[in-house]
């Protein structure tokens, strides 16, 4: 190899490292930026009442707790619904199912499906649950239409990582005696569970902020108390920014709380995306492999 040709070679590969890290920049600087907007008009209006108690005087006052409270439910409800579905999906995927024309139709279609529009998610939660099976507005029915949202999510993540672990711990565990569901149980499993994480954490940042499911299936535009049943209506944090931004009758006056619940509702999304993200790396700290 000629001088030139690699000294062409190592100028290409600076200009491309250099456009991934300005792509890189601009997402990071992207996100800065609308993390700030948001800091510099929603930081006013936290206080201790905005947290803690029920809006007031046509929403024009008072908080956001039932909708704090009203998202984690949902939020926890489909997890709660995708997870052990998604891990069962991937288990039989990438463990049992044979390689073929059938699974690969499979896989296209949970790729697909992670592409439908929300909307149509929530059309789908409303003629099912809400109408066919007689569960109403509820957190029951929302909860079963997030799950199903996220669920494509949850099944990729999962299988990838059941891909991941290295197949002489399964070669390994047969050898010795084990069946084929022990060895997924008791090796496969705990090895991938820290990719496994991963995808219920991406799954929650959607569930929490998705607005389209759940004003078909969940959510209602204003109550004080806290749902006594799965099968109570709630306030949640998206629809109660799309209700105060575009269906309140004083929104200008209520700019101040729109940009608040915002600022709480990435905040309430972090929080529960940080504490999947510690368990993972505690989890991945202690495999040894």
């Amino acid at each position: 190899m000629s001088w030139h040709s690699l000294s062409a070679r190592k100028m290409r590969e600076a200009l491309a490292f250099m456009v991934f890290r300005l792509a890189m920049l601009l997402v990071l600087l992207s996100l800065g930026g609308i993390l700030l907007f948001v800091l510099i008009h929603g930081l006013g209006a936290l206080s201790w009442e905005f947290i803690s108690q029920p809006p007031r005087n046509s929403m024009t006052e008072g908080g956001i707790f039932p909708a704090i409270m009203g998202t984690i439910y949902l939020t926890l409800g489909a997890i709660l619904v995708a997870l052990p579905l998604g891990v069962a999906a991937s288990i039989y995927l990438s463990e049992y199912a044979s390689e073929g024309r059938v699974l690969r139709i499979v896989r296209l279609g949970i790729q697909n499906l992670a592409g439908v529009p929300s909307v149509v998610f929530g059309l789908f939660g409303l003629g099912l649950f809400v109408v066919f099976f007689g569960m109403g507005v509820s957190i029951m029915a929302g909860s079963l239409t997030l799950g199903l949202l996220i669920l494509p999510t949850v099944i990729g993540a999962s299988e990838e990582a059941l891909r991941q672990v290295p197949s002489t711990f399964r070669e390994a565990s047969l050898a010795l005696g084990a069946t084929r569901w022990q060895t997924i149980r008791k090796v496969v499993l705990p090895a991938a569970l820290p990719g496994i994480l991963t995808g219920s954490i991406l799954g929650i940042g959607r569930a929490a902020g998705e607005t389209a499911p759940i004003m078909f299936t969940a959510a209602t535009f204003y109550t004080l108390y806290l749902p006594d049943s799965v099968f109570s209506q709630v306030m949640a944090l998206p629809y109660h920014i799309y209700v105060l931004a575009t269906a309140g009758t004083h929104i200008a006056q209520t700019r101040p709380l729109q940009y608040g619940t915002v600022l709480v509702l990435i905040s309430l999304v972090l929080g529960l995306s940080l504490v999947a993200i510690i368990t993972r790396t505690r989890m991945r700290r202690t495999k040894k492999w």
